[in-house]
């Protein structure tokens, strides 16, 4: 038996898309499809064809193929290096911060009448940690005359080091700075943890399991989707950093804290390389979305969730 499909008159169409409600609805969405048009979907596409440019900002892009990505590659030793700093960062901040933002998460959890102070408290670093002011402060807490020199002294410590200055410890001291900002994550765990039904745990205390055993078994896997969307956040935050070594370290000593975006940043602005800035762009978002998407591949084997469709 043939489907009989049915096609609204062009006229019911265009009658439908003007009425009163609809307007309003574009009217409304319209400042967000400007932004979105004008400062996201515009540039991405321009930063693709100048990628393949050799574009100073003065003179008109001039067409050069593949040569900036295959300068990237093999000519630039900066490039490499910019990229092991900033895999190296990733890697260890991320479980850092979601396991010190998840530890509190647990913490808070229990109710208490200062929990909502705390929980304000706690929260203070993420709203402050970006910013440049913050970004000093710190700096000028690891100088070789800084607050924590003069503490570890007042312990019996004589320490003189700089420990933004010394290329071996000043990579350790952004990614003190980035754990520090837990906050956000922190919270998103404190969702999290409300939703876990109590009875859970009240079945896992009836059949003898302890504090460990009730973690593990119940609020781990009740967690995962939490920890699947804040380690996907956190991860593209990082790859992303830049205000912190920029202001604390610029790079420095020895480019041990050439962040990827410090250097794109550089290779734009200083060196007016606009085209090879705009390929560094590309494959640094070639990078994340490679990562993001095994990152969805792999929760199927590690994601809990408990409906599932279908079920």
């Amino acid at each position: 038996m043939s489907k009989i499909t049915y096609k609204m008159p062009l006229k019911n169409r265009v009658d439908r898309i003007l009425n009163s409600e609809n307007i309003a609805g574009y009217v409304f969405i319209l400042p967000w499809l400007v932004g979105f048009f004008v400062f996201t979907l515009i540039p991405i596409v321009a930063t693709f064809y100048l990628s393949f440019t050799q574009y100073d900002l003065l003179s008109p892009p001039k067409f050069v193929g593949l040569r900036n990505y295959i300068q990237m590659f093999k000519e630039d030793p900066l490039f490499w290096k910019s990229m092991s700093v900033t895999f190296f960062y990733v890697f260890v901040t991320v479980p850092l911060k979601l396991a010190f933002a998840l530890l509190l998460a647990l913490w808070l959890s229990y109710k208490s009448k200062l929990t909502p102070f705390y929980r304000a408290v706690y929260y203070i670093p993420s709203m402050m940690g970006g910013s440049v002011a913050v970004a000093v402060l710190w700096q000028r807490l690891f100088t070789s005359d800084g607050v924590i020199n003069s503490i570890l002294k007042l312990l019996g410590i004589d320490s003189n080091i700089s420990w933004i200055g010394n290329p071996k410890t000043a990579i350790w001291t952004l990614i003190l700075l980035a754990v520090w900002q837990f906050g956000s994550p922190m919270l998103i765990f404190l969702a999290g943890l409300k939703q876990i039904p109590e009875s859970y745990y009240e079945a896992a205390i009836i059949d003898g399991a302890n504090s460990w055993q009730k973690f593990i078994k119940i609020t781990l896997p009740m967690l995962t989707p939490i920890i699947f969307f804040n380690l996907i956040m956190q991860m593209i935050g990082s790859f992303m950093t830049f205000t912190q070594g920029f202001i604390i370290t610029n790079g420095g000593p020895v480019n041990s804290t050439l962040f990827y975006a410090i250097y794109l940043y550089r290779r734009a602005f200083q060196f007016y390389d606009m085209g090879y800035s705009c390929a560094m762009s590309w494959v640094m978002l070639i990078i994340i979305g490679i990562l993001t998407a095994f990152i969805f591949k792999s929760s199927t084997f590690w994601v809990y969730y408990e409906s599932k469709e279908g079920e």
